[in-house]
């Protein structure tokens, strides 16, 4: 027994010899270099954000008497941003996904994992003009006696996005909890409200708008609408896992997820480097030297059309700020991660600061405020200042907001040396 003994700490000690230090390194710590296959991303449509110091707070004057927004640096860390707000063709292309999607689990279709697991074949062609087809989906369609049309039609208030979330901040402060205590799984219904445009302007006639909007292709370029807080966040994890599973099969590694600005991040970006000027292109006026409006809003008590646009107009009008981000001032306001705080300026920290709360479903409706910012096509100008703080609650979608992402890769943040692409 002991000769076995000592056989077996010789054959160990041969293998600890063998595993300490790398082959050719000549007994120095020369440290060991990453093996992920990996080229930092530029996501299509995104421009730079660089770190730096935000001045944030009222540039003007505080005309609503809010007191909500008091003035004080913070240290901000860059980020790439959607040079636009997201349009409908781009919003359309997830709704598109989700729908492909619940028609393959329906119609079974499958492929077979090397793990004993299944996923949803994606590579099949749905032809949805194809009679027999609707016979088998017929549970996605409206019957023709009830479309009001007098022939069937698809029924988008089917389409349900789901997945689960990992509440990272909160399993970092409870790290006795297990894992799984931090998922939360969400079921989202995707498609926008059209009706947005009839039931918020009372003895309006917007029927035609409302009917066309949102799938037309003269508004392919104009920023989606009728999507609520919940909805933007679909979004995002839908971008997230369709990003991510292009770089996956070529077993590339993803370092960032796109997601919404933070109030104060939309804040740092909309300012374009211009610290103290209250709009994107600075101020303090509204028109250029030519006398042309700078966006997209409510102008002279009401003259909604001499900016250019009666509503909406295309994501990329008007001179971007100097980030390269366009109308972060008017076209629609933009939802944002933060909880609406009247105190939140004055408590964050002055480092990346933040202030989001997750929400529950029996929380009180106050605790569902979620700030916008930018103003929109509807509103005057005071609601275009960049340190303008509104807010609408998650649930709610309306006609004049929209959302855009970003992405953030921090390593080049640290030092604002982008990685040669």
């Amino acid at each position: 027994m002991k000769q076995l003994s000592l056989k077996i700490s010789a054959v160990a000690l041969l293998a600890l010899a063998a595993s300490c230090g790398k082959s050719g390194s000549g007994g120095q710590l020369v440290g060991d270099p990453t093996t992920l296959n990996y080229k930092a991303p530029v996501p299509l449509g995104m421009v730079w954000v660089p770190s730096g110091v935000l001045k944030m707070g009222a540039s003007d004057q505080d005309v609503r008497a809010k007191n909500d927004a008091q003035i004080r640096s913070v240290q901000m860390t860059g980020f790439y941003m959607d040079a636009t707000e997201i349009s409908n063709a781009e919003y359309r292309q997830f709704t598109d996904w989700v729908r492909d999607s619940m028609a393959h689990v329906q119609l079974g279709d499958f492929i077979d994992n090397a793990d004993g697991t299944q996923r949803v074949d994606m590579r099949k062609r749905i032809n949805w003009r194809d009679q027999d087809l609707q016979d088998q989906l017929s549970s996605f369609y409206i019957p023709a006696e009830q479309s009001g049309w007098g022939k069937k039609e698809f029924d988008n208030s089917k389409l349900v996005y789901h997945y689960e979330t990992f509440n990272y901040e909160d399993a970092a402060r409870n790290p006795d909890q297990p894992r799984t205590s931090f998922i939360s799984k969400n079921d989202v219904k995707v498609y926008p409200d059209t009706t947005v445009w009839v039931r918020q302007f009372s003895y309006s006639y917007n029927e035609p708008i409302a009917l066309q909007y949102n799938w037309f292709p003269a508004f392919n370029n104009y920023p989606v609408v009728g999507v609520n807080f919940n909805q933007a966040n679909a979004f995002c994890d839908w971008r997230t896992h369709l990003w991510k599973s292009e770089r996956d099969k070529s077993k590339m590694y993803t370092e960032g997820e796109f997601r919404l600005p933070n109030e104060m991040q939309w804040e740092w970006a909309a300012r374009g480097g211009r610290n103290e000027a209250p709009y994107p292109w600075g101020g303090p006026y509204l028109v250029n030297k030519k006398g042309c409006y700078l966006a997209n809003f409510k102008p002279l008590r009401g003259n909604y059309a001499a900016d250019g646009g009666l509503y909406t107009v295309p994501v990329n009008k008007y001179w971007p700020n100097d980030y390269g981000l366009y109308n972060m001032a008017g076209n629609v306001s933009e939802w944002t991660s933060s909880t609406y705080y009247q105190s939140a300026y004055g408590t964050v920290a002055d480092m990346n600061p933040e202030i989001e709360r997750k929400m529950a479903a029996n929380d009180p409706q106050w605790l569902k405020r979620k700030v916008i910012r930018g103003g929109s096509w509807r509103d005057v100008a005071f609601y275009l200042q960049v340190s303008t703080r509104d807010y609408e609650f998650a649930d709610t979608s309306k006609a004049y907001i929209g959302f855009r992402c970003i992405y953030q890769e921090i390593a080049q943040s640290l030092t604002n040396r982008r990685t040669m692409r």
